[in-house]
């Protein structure tokens, strides 16, 4: 039995980058292909991501050869899972708390690119309907639409969810809660980690 947990979080990223592109593939891609399509410089290391994520039981090489490498039958019927990767403050910021698990996300809610899970902590964006304990889908990108509700991490520590405004030499975390007051920073000090495309809930415990 295969397990995502215990990978590392560049195996993560080579088992996710199969998972998103499998079907664009019209045959197993080399390793190789798998070097340029991940921007690695080195076959060796990537060789050897590639075994770890065979002994996991995720991948296997194409007809018992070494030249194509696709996804286990259980690792491709598991393509609709995501990491879900710890705790977001909607509230003051706090310390992103990594702790990757794997949950099963429908297409509808995902975006176009990788992305993972995160579990709301606070009250700061319940005017957009997002509340303590609710989980949020983010898309991983690095820049984002003023108004977007993005994932900030601040100094390169604390993470926050928030509406983003940018201005020249600025960056404005805007909270969706009129009790609360916006956070301005220098544009250097905020790192866009992703962006808002879904969100669920669950009633069990409300």
């Amino acid at each position: 039995m295969y397990t995502e947990q215990s990978l590392t979080r560049r195996q993560q990223e080579i088992y996710e980058f199969l998972v998103e592109h499998h079907l664009a593939f019209s045959r197993p891609p080399t390793l190789d292909e798998l070097c340029g399509a991940l921007g690695m410089k080195s076959r060796g290391s990537l060789h050897k991501q590639i075994q770890a994520l065979v002994d996991a039981g995720l991948i296997e090489p194409a007809n018992g050869k070494q030249r194509g490498i696709r996804l286990t039958e259980p690792a491709r019927q598991s393509e609709h899972r995501i990491p879900m990767m710890g705790f977001i403050a909607a509230g003051h910021p706090i310390e992103a708390i990594e702790n990757p698990e794997w949950m099963d996300i429908p297409d509808m809610l995902k975006g176009q690119g990788s992305c993972y899970v995160l579990q709301v902590k606070g009250d700061s964006m319940v005017d957009d309907g997002i509340l303590d304990g609710d989980w949020v889908v983010i898309e991983r990108r690095t820049h984002a639409r003023d108004g977007e509700i993005v994932v900030a991490l601040i100094e390169g520590m604390d993470a926050t969810l928030k509406h983003i405004e940018q201005r020249p030499g600025e960056i404005i975390l805007h909270p969706a809660n009129s009790s609360m007051e916006s956070m301005r920073y220098p544009t250097d000090r905020v790192e866009i980690q992703g962006v808002l495309v879904g969100q669920m809930r669950s009633y069990r415990n409300r």
